[in-house]
């Protein structure tokens, strides 16, 4: 029973699933299947996807809502024939087409949310529900008819997917009043509800979208109670998420989003319950039937956390005691959330976030955008007094639209900080914006004069590298819907675009595009990650070309990939590879923490072994873990010397809550999990994510871009700030002169010797970081206890020169011009945020020495 091909399938079909880890077991079930044998019983018997219990069956599917690689096997199937062996994110799938489903009068936006669920589910494990609203708002702005040239402008994008949302809400609305209804089915009536459910939830009406599930729910008991158990999910976590709203946690969160709370106290309690015990009882209900789901019963436990009666009020058979994720030692401090008394102001969707020094003064400002593309970018002047101040409209960012993400550069080398902002992702290809800074705290849009105009992009990832070593900054922006573009900077102020003849031009979904020299042979290079399909590392091939070696350097299998960067972990000279897997399942991440089998793949670390290739040490460094993270980033949180890393998590949906995660590591060695203690847990959808010495205090902070999809999902910025601690440190802006101006890909190496004798050699490379999350580039470089600095090397790779400064003291900002024999201190004023002064802000007898040579401004 081969896959002939014939006509194409309907718009729905219905169909049976087997799913398991290896190519091999799925060549040998496919041979099990041609023989003879019954589908549905080898479901039951091989198969690792949820619906194996079922025998694989789902009823129902949309073809549009399946990933592409499905529809494709599909397409040439008739019913009772399968496919061959399909490779997937979960593994290697066999799909078997039954009997056509009627086909659906309803509008295409009027979805079947079990096969949403479905259609996840083949990639990424157990799900939420859909509650947010945005797989129901985006698919009917993508499908909605535009003229064309409708997306070239952000006002008209805007104007577009408001209006998408009134005549979806019209469109249904009219079909739920009841001389229509009539004649519509109970499906059909369900669906009318559901979606005009999800369209006020997505709004931030609550209380209509808990109406509209309530007559959902109605209906279901009535007459559909196969999907009882996914409306009692549904009101739980739409009750919850209403919870959560009327106490205000979203705009003050407080201690109240952070898991675990402090040592030997109770979670913050709600004021208002009436919600939480509604949302307690759908929980329970559901887990009636399916007592093990781990998905519902955390949720379940945070509830009653919210009502002060975790552990003792929940039952036995509901609780999840997970075991300590920190072992005793660990604990670096609990990190304190300030941005309320920084006046960092910010309440918005999920978007971007670059730290950086704007105006030359010495202080980091702030620059921070939203999902939401009739928002606009915001800018934070740093006041250098522990305070910011909001200055969009004096800065002329009040004009540029929000975007997916923001990165910094000096594209044209006159000594300020431009800014790059990033559309379209997870949407519809839209403009990029090139921001030039005017070196007076203003900008200008300049994107149509520099050439970067001619292309519109579905991403919020890319990458500014010197490809050509020739001084001025190139520009590799990857896509979503259709292939990376390389932009080559002419050096005139303008770019021109390369991307066929560099044969770059790859079409993936990519998500994630981070730029090294990764074999050190001083011509930087490209990795992208792909949420589908493999991962690419693009070796530059020194005339401006590049070939994708990502196979031969055993980098190209990740799963899910999302969030990535180079860094040097174990302090060896060569950078190594992080690649986050994005698991949107909560159920995955609590067997993380229960240490159970995942269904799905773990988070990346490939060691760089120096000779081109790299070697997966995930399970040896102890990262062999899920933690479905979007926002990703990396830094040095207790001056060690060795680069930790921060994971911010979530999904679109409401009922997506598990904690952020701090990762620290242990003498490049072992990462462990320091959430606990530093207080860093936050449990809603946390995005760009920077690691910054924001009070100048020698300690790297944790500023944080938090918010989901939706309006009602908006949630305030955290700003951790770091606790401190005795570890010595040294700071340095690097000033390239023949290299970019911004430094971007100079290399730092700072040799110590310790209490010990010994010496210890720590490595940096000059970027932003994370490619999520924009660092500043000024380069940041922990000590640990070290007795003194040996010596200091920095390496320039448009004029391969070298220089090596002797015996520089710690704890100090420095700055490093190309080419010269001395470096310059810079004097960097000390501030505590809260309202405490310096003197009385640092705790240990370096901080206090450094203070009193730190109180002037940093020269411009």
């Amino acid at each position: 029973m081969g896959a002939a091909q014939k006509a194409p399938p309907p718009s729905e079909v219905s169909l049976q699933i087997i799913v398991v880890d290896s190519a091999n077991e799925g060549a040998q079930i496919l041979t099990r299947l041609k023989n003879g044998e019954d589908f549905a019983a080898v479901a039951r018997e091989k198969s690792i996807d949820p619906n194996a219990d079922s025998g694989g069956q789902v009823e129902k599917v949309k073809l549009s809502s399946l990933r592409a690689e499905l529809r494709d096997a599909l397409s040439g199937l008739e019913p009772g024939q399968f496919s061959n062996v399909i490779r997937i994110p979960a593994g290697y799938a066999i799909l078997k087409r039954l009997a056509d489903a009627p086909a659906s009068e309803t509008p295409q936006e009027v979805n079947n949310t079990a096969a949403a669920s479905f259609s996840s589910s083949l990639s990424v494990g157990r799900q939420s529900p859909v509650t947010s609203g945005v797989p129901a708002i985006e698919p009917a702005f993508v499908t909605m008819p535009k003229p064309d040239g409708w997306n070239t402008k952000a006002p008209s994008i805007c104007e577009y997917h408001n209006q998408a949302i009134a005549e979806l809400q019209d469109r249904v609305s009219e079909l739920a009043k009841p001389e229509h209804a009539q004649y519509a089915t109970e499906d059909d009536k369900l669906g009318y509800q559901y979606v005009l459910a999800l369209i006020a939830s997505y709004q931030g009406r609550m209380p209509e979208a808990l109406a509209r599930w309530e007559e959902s729910y109605r209906i279901v008991k009535a007459d559909l109670p196969e999907s009882l158990p996914l409306m009692e999910e549904v009101l739980g976590d739409a009750y919850f998420h209403k919870a959560e709203m009327d106490n205000d946690v979203y705009r003050k969160p407080g201690e109240r989003c952070l898991y675990p709370p402090r040592a030997g106290e109770k979670y913050p309690k709600f004021q208002k319950t009436e919600d939480v015990q509604r949302a307690i009882e759908h929980f329970k209900n559901y887990l009636t039937g399916q007592p093990g789901d781990l998905q519902v019963k955390w949720i379940l436990n945070l509830a009653y956390m919210t009502l002060g009666e975790y552990p003792d009020g929940v039952k036995a058979q509901y609780r999840i005691d997970a075991p300590a994720q920190e072992a005793a030692g660990e604990s670096i401090g609990r990190f304190l959330d300030v941005a309320p008394d920084a006046g960092l102001d910010v309440y918005q969707m999920s978007g971007g976030l670059i730290v950086d020094d704007f105006e030359n003064r010495g202080f980091f400002d702030v620059v921070t955008t939203s999902y939401d593309i009739c928002g606009t970018l915001r800018y934070f002047h740093n006041n250098g007094d522990g305070t910011f101040t909001e200055r969009t409209k004096e800065s002329g960012l009040d004009k540029i639209a929000a975007a997916s993400n923001l990165i910094q550069t000096d594209y044209n080398n006159d000594g300020c900080i431009d800014i790059l902002a990033l559309r379209g992702a997870w949407q519809v290809p839209m403009p990029l914006s090139l921001l030039r800074n005017n070196c007076d705290g203003t900008f200008t849009d300049v994107t149509e004069a520099a050439g970067l105009a001619d292309h519109l992009f579905a991403t919020q990832t890319a990458a500014w590298a010197d490809i050509d070593n020739d001084g001025w900054l190139d520009l590799f922006v990857a896509d979503e819907q259709g292939p990376g573009q390389l932009y080559r900077n002419r050096g005139n102020g303008t770019f021109e675009n390369i991307s066929t003849a560099a044969g770059i031009d790859h079409t993936q979904f990519t998500k994630g595009v981070v730029a090294e020299d990764y074999d050190n042979d001083g011509y930087p290079d490209f990795f992208l990650t792909n949420l589908r399909g493999d991962n690419l590392l693009f070796h530059n091939n020194h005339d401006g070309t590049f070939t994708d070696v990502a196979a031969n350097a055993g980098v190209d299998k990740s799963w899910f990939a999302f969030g990535t960067w180079f860094f040097d972990y174990d302090n060896d000279g060569w950078p190594d590879l992080f690649v986050a897997s994005d698991a949107p399942s909560v159920e995955e991440t609590m067997r993380t923490y229960l240490g159970l089998t995942h269904s799905v793949g773990t988070m990346k670390l490939f060691k760089n072994m120096r000779n081109g290739t790299f070697a997966d040490v995930t399970s040896q460094v102890g990262l062999d873990k899920v933690f479905m993270p979007m926002g990703a980033n990396y830094g040095d949180v207790d001056n060690d010397g060795f680069l930790d890393f921060y994971l911010g998590t979530g999904n679109p949906e409401y009922g997506s809550l598990v904690p952020n995660v701090l990762m620290r590591n242990k003498d490049g060695k072992q990462f462990v999990d320091i959430t606990d203690s530093s207080g860093t847990g936050e449990l809603h959808k946390t995005h760009a994510i920077v690691f910054a010495d924001i009070e100048n205090d020698g300690n790297e902070d944790l500023v944080v871009e938090m918010g989901g999809a939706a309006p009602s999902d908006a949630h305030a910025m955290r700003l951790f700030r770091n606790p401190g601690h005795d570890n010595r440190w040294i700071a340095l802006k690097l000033v390239g002169v023949k290299t970019n101006r911004a430094a971007i890909g100079a290399r730092v190496t700072v040799v110590t010797k310790g209490r010990d004798g010994n010496e210890h050699s720590f490595y940096r490379t000059v970027n932003s970081r994370g490619s999520w999350g924009a660092a500043p580039l000024e380069v940041h470089v922990g000590l640990g206890a070290a007795a003194e600095i040996t010596r200091i090397e920095v390496w320039w790779p448009a004029s391969n020169t070298r220089q090596q400064f002797a015996n520089v003291s710690a704890n100090q900002y420095i700055q490093v011009t190309e080419f010269a024999t001395n470096y310059n201190k810079l004097a960097r004023k000390v501030y505590r945020i809260g309202g405490v002064n310096a003197a009385s802000a640092a705790s240990t007898s370096d901080a206090k020495a450094r203070r009193s040579t730190k109180t002037g401004a940093r020269p411009s």
